[in-house]
């Protein structure tokens, strides 16, 4: 006997029906909703471009349901789309963001008459910034798809709907235009038009991808910024001391290789010490960035070669004058005022005197108290011009022959000390984000000395950071080994190696980091790249 349902079960099974229905699609909103929230709070989160456009695309893709899709981006001119993403799913495609650079024409935006580009369904959604839904790319006689027609008979695959929306800034300015094709249904897998949900859909992603998009395109123009002031920094120095933008250049060569090896220290001292990337780009700036103070100091005290040099090496003037003492002793000998030996033995001392100024003007590792003295016994020493007595050393000329060690004065010497206070100055009146705040007392730090001897400072053993530190030594290192400059020999590696310990006796280096620097051969590592053969002699 077949079973009859009576009214009221009817209805009541309607209703339920009418219930499960509205459930499912409120859990369906539900799940949208937290979607698309979910797509905006990683969108926020992501600050690399190329891993943001990627994420962008793959997720329209996935909130449409579609199998394929481009995202491009305008030209910095805005004359051109250019292609930044590509994806389709059934074809196996992933090109551009993190995959392989995409190397297709950028679609340009105008004619060569200077007519609008509209042929074309991207360029002429980013020209009116107006989104564009298509249900199939084959019936439509508005666009050329002469292109993806070619692509699909090449690949087997089929264009059929397409969605293209254009992204537009803050400012109301497009910067790119997102294209979907072919959605495809979630039960049948079959291809069907796009559906006014996912226009709303790809709109909200669209906003908040624009933004996204923006933010770290501000992020990376802002790095790029401080990537370019830093180098225009780096050769200004060059520009006014080619030695200084070498020894910049090389320092900062040196850090990394120190702290990178710092890194990889899977025992010891630094085994618990780990830089992230952000961390070593912190670092790798710092370095660049030590001598900036340089740019105050005067170009004859940073190139003085010897102790004489000013504009131009004033020992040429002593030789001027001795070249006059020489003619005053030949005029008196030939009137007979002195005789041929008395001659002769005038021009040996002074020819004798002369070389010994030439070696003292060099500026060698010290000179000793006699050599001082007889460069006093030396000044003393007259000659004639234009009828008037005039002395052979000037007293400015003694006090710069005098010098014990090197080639510069007590105030040029501090004239020199005094750009590790004014880079400090100027590092810390720039406005760094909190990722490069350390860089001020980094780089401020790389003359100061464990002993608390050093500059600008005077900080000690318990004020100094290892990074502080590690720019120290790759400081010190450079300068000893360096063979471009004008004012001293060059050091072999273990010359170098016994100053810089020396300087640990000293309590001015760290001797931990230098023996890790020596044990880890890292000092093999630059030289074999920087140094000249002769000075590998460890």
């Amino acid at each position: 006997m077949k079973y009859k349902y009576s009214k009221n079960e009817e209805i009541e099974d309607v209703l339920k029906h009418a219930i499960s229905e509205v459930v499912h699609y409120l859990n369906k909103q539900d799940e949208y909703i937290k979607n698309i929230n979910s797509i905006g709070t990683a969108l926020s989160a992501e600050n690399n471009l190329d891993k943001l456009l990627e994420m962008i695309l793959t997720d329209a893709k996935s909130t449409t349901n579609s199998d394929g899709g481009t995202l491009y981006l305008m030209s910095s001119d805005e004359s051109q789309l250019e292609f930044s993403v590509v994806q389709t799913t059934s074809l196996n495609i992933a090109m551009g963001g993190t995959k392989d650079v995409i190397t297709w024409p950028a679609l340009n935006l105008y004619n060569e008459d200077g007519s609008k580009n509209t042929e074309m369904v991207a360029v002429k959604c980013a020209l009116d910034g107006e989104l564009i839904k298509i249900d199939d790319v084959y019936e439509t006689k508005e666009f050329n798809f002469e292109g993806t027609k070619a692509f699909d008979k090449g690949t087997g695959f089929r264009s059929k709907s397409m969605l293209v929306i254009p992204m537009t800034n803050y400012e109301d300015e497009i910067i790119g235009v997102c294209q979907l094709i072919n959605r495809t249904d979630e039960k049948t897998g079959k291809v069907i038009p796009f559906k006014d949900k996912d226009v709303e859909t790809l709109s909200s992603l669209a906003s908040q991808a624009a933004v996204a998009i923006t933010n770290a395109q501000l992020i990376k123009d802002l790095r790029l910024l401080l990537e370019s002031f830093i180098k225009s920094i780096a050769s200004a120095i060059d520009a006014k001391s080619p030695y200084t933008g070498g020894h910049v250049r090389k320092v900062a060569e040196i850090t990394m290789i120190i702290v990178e090896a710092i890194n990889k220290a899977e025992n010891g001292k630094y085994k618990d010490v780990n830089y992230d990337h952000h961390q070593l780009n912190e670092l790798r700036i710092s370095a660049l960035m030590h001598d900036i103070g340089k740019i105050t100091t005067p170009e004859y005290v940073v190139d003085k070669s010897t102790k004489l040099e000013t504009i131009f090496d004033r020992i040429e003037l002593v030789k001027t004058r001795y070249d006059v003492l020489e003619r005053d002793a030949k005029i008196d000998y030939l009137e007979n005022k002195i005789s041929e030996t008395e001659y002769k033995e005038k021009l040996v001392q002074y020819k004798k005197d002369f070389e010994f100024l030439q070696s003292s003007n060099v500026g060698g590792e010290f000179m000793s108290d006699d050599k001082q003295e007889r460069l006093k016994e030396i000044a003393k020493h007259k000659y004639i011009s234009n009828n008037q007595e005039c002395i052979l050393i000037t007293q400015d000329e003694l006090k710069n022959l005098s010098i014990r060690k090197g080639t510069l004065t007590e105030e040029e010497r501090k004239i020199i000390n005094n750009h590790a206070k004014v880079s400090l100055d100027m590092l810390n009146a720039l406005p760094f984000p909190k990722k490069l705040s350390r860089i001020p007392q980094i780089a401020g730090g790389h003359h100061e000395k464990l002993n608390g001897k050093g500059y600008p400072l005077g900080l000690d053993a318990s004020q100094l950071s290892l990074e502080s530190r590690v720019l120290a030594l790759a400081d010190i290192f450079e300068a000893l080994t360096a063979s471009d400059r004008p004012y001293k020999e060059y050091k072999t590696l273990s010359e170098a190696m016994k100053i810089i310990n020396f300087m640990v006796k000293d309590g001015e280096l760290d001797g931990d980091l230098v023996q890790f620097f020596f044990d880890n051969n890292l000092h093999l590592k630059y030289a074999k790249q920087e140094l000249k053969p002769i000075q590998l002699d460890v």
